[in-house]
């Protein structure tokens, strides 16, 4: 039995106020007292940084502070077309807090740059590093805040949450979905940006010694490594499947017309950088679909294409349809997606009973493990990786096969030496 799974026994999870307790609050000596309100940064609203100028004094106080450095993006999600950073907030011992305007400034290699070795916090940083990485910023070593929440077995792990449970402070978060790329910005948004970054630092030093004291500091550590070095997700194929409602679409000519409609949507959207459901929705391009419209007028009968749009839109759109209409056959797309792994899991019965039944004893043992270790299920191993070792299976089902596929799905060194013999043990079971 691991240190974790020692630990994860001793003492159970806090479910109420937020995540793992202290000895005394979880002997019921004391009760955690009432939160406070974080309402100004330490040093109050820093300028917002636009020009060369500002960002070369940046550079300098950063590269010149200690320790690690919080760093946080907004974008404008909802509002502009893709995932560009709109304001970046960053903060370090002895440099303060900064916040950049990537439009005013959009390199910031020369920032990533003075901070190459430093370790990054981040909340959830799959979500920003994407948008950091286009401006020139990528960090070689991080701490998710969000992610140690995970692993530590918190059940609330937005950074609000984090913050009132670990720290006792209660950050305002009425900010989180505004249109971040509106300029000027105004002072309430600049005041919850800053915020955002105030207490990252004594949030991860909290949570490493959490992690510490559960016996989990070094998974995390993993954890955080890989993240770092993942390369960017390749592009997506056939977005535009994944439109909203498209369970409805069933025959090729419909799904067809879903693709031209989103084809033309997406390019508008990016002309415009605006949100391509600004332009239309996914309902509106389902309906389309599922209608074949002979017309405009007819067109214009369906919902979202109503009087609101005009004449010279509503003609793009019926242009987009009637090219869908308009295919022949053999150029209509097919139904579904040619799958780069296992069918999906309510197939595998019929498909294949043998491995059906090998899932559902994986993934009990997977459920039980995890429930022991006080982590969600897809932390101690990602769902896709169970699925994969279960329909393929390593032809003795020994542990140390099993962990030799684990290691080729990318699965970290912590999670095969906790996982691998609970698989291993799962396959062997199952066997018909």
């Amino acid at each position: 039995m691991t240190d974790a799974q020692d630990t994860a026994e001793e003492t159970p999870l806090r479910t109420t106020g937020g995540g793992p307790p202290d000895d005394g609050v979880a002997a019921g000596r004391t009760a955690a007292p009432e939160p406070i309100p974080l309402l100004e940064p330490r040093e109050g609203v820093p300028p917002v940084v636009a020009d060369a100028e500002g960002l070369a004094r940046v550079v300098e106080a950063f590269a010149a502070g200690t320790g690690p450095v919080a760093v946080d993006a907004e974008r404008a999600s909802g509002y502009r077309y893709g995932q560009r950073a709109y304001l970046v907030q960053l903060r370090r011992e002895g440099a303060g807090t900064a916040l950049v305007d990537p439009v005013g400034c959009p390199d910031l290699s020369a920032l990533g740059e003075a901070l190459d070795g430093t370790e990054w916090i981040l909340h959830a940083a799959t979500q920003d590093l994407p948008c950091l990485r286009d401006i020139g910023m990528l960090p070689s070593e991080l701490f998710d805040t969000e992610l140690a929440g995970r692993l530590a077995g918190f059940p609330r792990v937005g950074l609000g949450a984090m913050v009132e449970s670990v720290l006792g402070y209660v950050l305002e978060k009425g900010h989180s979905a505004v249109d971040w790329s509106t300029r000027p910005l105004p002072e309430p948004w600049l005041r919850y940006a800053a915020l955002d970054v105030e207490l990252l630092v004594d949030l991860r030093d909290a949570l490493e010694k959490e992690l510490d004291r559960q016996g989990k500091l070094e998974w995390a550590r993993q954890e955080f490594a890989a993240i770092a070095a993942a390369p960017p997700p390749p592009p997506r194929k056939d977005p535009w499947r994944r439109t909203s409602g498209m369970h409805k679409v069933r025959r090729r000519r419909q799904m067809a017309v879903v693709r031209e409609l989103w084809t033309a949507r997406d390019r508008i959207a990016q002309r415009r950088d605006v949100s391509p459901g600004k332009v239309l929705s996914d309902a509106a391009i389902v309906e389309a679909a599922l209608a074949l419209p002979a017309d405009v007028q007819a067109l214009t009968a369906l919902p979202g294409f109503g009087a609101r749009m005009g004449r010279r839109q509503l003609e793009q759109w019926q242009a987009a349809v009637d090219r869908a209409k308009a295919l022949p056959d053999a150029q209509l797309p097919q139904p579904g997606q040619a799958l780069a792994g296992p069918p999906p899991p309510r197939a595998w019965a019929e498909k294949d009973p043998a491995a059906a039944a090998r899932l559902s004893a994986a993934r009990a043992e997977v459920s039980a493990l995890a429930e022991t270790l006080n982590l969600p299920q897809e932390n101690l191993i990602a769902p896709d990786t169970v699925r994969r070792v279960c329909w393929e299976p390593p032809r003795d089902a020994s542990e140390d096969s099993v962990a030799q596929v684990l290691a080729g799905h990318g699965a970290r060194p912590w999670q095969i030496g906790l996982v691998a013999p609970a698989l291993a043990g799962a396959l062997r079971t199952a066997k018909p």
